[in-house]
């Protein structure tokens, strides 16, 4: 795994749980420190694991990394539980809830379902990072989970990169037209875990986005 590749990904756990902060205290769990203090207890070992995880096979290191990611799709189902709730209040309108309000609260949670589903990807993909780093191509990957378009490509016919896999940045793409599309674009999923986690995410991406939609619609009017 490439060390730019696992600095991308930790800088994306920081920007949730950033965007997580960005939220009233009514759409967040506990007070405002719970979440930066869960995930820095649980980013630190992974930071200092790192080196030796390479070598070790990081199991230890991956068991560290999916707690977190779990901790942060919990606290952003919580917020998305939340704000639903608060959605469908009908005396929403008489608690100061303005129309972009909500759009600010469900763009914040929105984004931070696309980060958290981004690192799920991103960490369980074919076994992980570590064990796809062991492979040339995409295309020498034991057991997909994901088949992205440069799988495919007959390098005969089109010139790519000999040694071309996902990095975090792809999962993110992933990730983003999943949620926007409320489908798979360009990228499939091939496992059942992966196909009920896109499933999850875009679940969480319509209802988020539907309410907030309508609800906003009926304050303004």
């Amino acid at each position: 795994m490439k060390l730019h590749d696992r600095w991308k990904a930790r800088a994306a756990i920081i920007a949730a749980v950033v965007l997580y902060m960005l939220l009233p205290p009514k759409l967040t769990f506990g007070p405002w420190w719970i979440a930066p203090l869960l995930v820095g207890l649980l980013l630190i070992p992974v930071i200092a694991m790192a080196p030796s995880a390479r070598f070790a096979g990081g199991k230890l290191m991956r068991a560290f990394s999916v707690a977190l990611i779990a901790i942060l799709n919990a606290l952003n189902v919580t917020s998305a539980v939340l704000l639903v709730v608060a959605l469908l209040d009908t005396h929403a309108k008489n608690h100061g809830i303005t129309a972009p309000e909500l759009l600010r609260y469900g763009g914040l949670i929105w984004a931070t379902n696309v980060i958290v589903f981004a690192l799920w990807f991103w960490e369980l993909d074919s076994n992980g990072p570590f064990a796809r780093e062991k492979c040339r191509h995409a295309r020498d990957f034991h057991i997909p989970d994901f088949l992205f378009p440069q799988m495919q490509i007959d390098p005969a016919r089109i010139h790519l990169d000999p040694n071309w896999k996902p990095d975090f940045v792809d999962y993110l793409y992933v990730s983003f037209t999943n949620a926007l599309a409320v489908s798979p674009t360009d990228t499939m999923p091939l496992s059942r875990w992966a196909k009920m986690l896109m499933l999850i995410e875009s679940l969480i991406s319509f209802v988020t986005v539907a309410l907030i939609l309508a609800r906003s619609v009926n304050i303004l009017t």
